[in-house]
């Protein structure tokens, strides 16, 4: 069943934006991961998928939700659709 985004919270930092999901994410190792480039992803199928949205510049994934960090002051439309759509697809 695909994940679904349940709200988009902003950040004090008003270059990364807190994505609520519907329930737990897939564990990788530790519960929690952070990337702050595509490089760094190893096997971790949903940070290399999130880091393919254009304007994406860092991840932090939590059980229950993942901070997206944006570069160059990127929209952040085209950022939520993307991270929506990555998550629809992830089963």
């Amino acid at each position: 069943m695909p994940y679904a985004v349940t709200e988009f919270r902003d950040t004090p930092n008003p270059d990364a934006l807190k994505c609520m999901v519907d329930r737990a994410l897939p564990a990788v190792g530790s519960r929690v991961r952070s990337y702050r480039a595509a490089s760094e992803v190893g096997e971790d199928g949903l940070a290399a998928a999130l880091f393919a949205v254009p304007g994406v510049a860092g991840i932090l994934i939590h059980a229950d939700w993942i901070t997206v960090s944006r570069r160059d002051a990127a929209p952040w439309g085209p950022i939520k659709s993307g991270v929506t759509n990555v998550l629809r697809a992830t089963l």
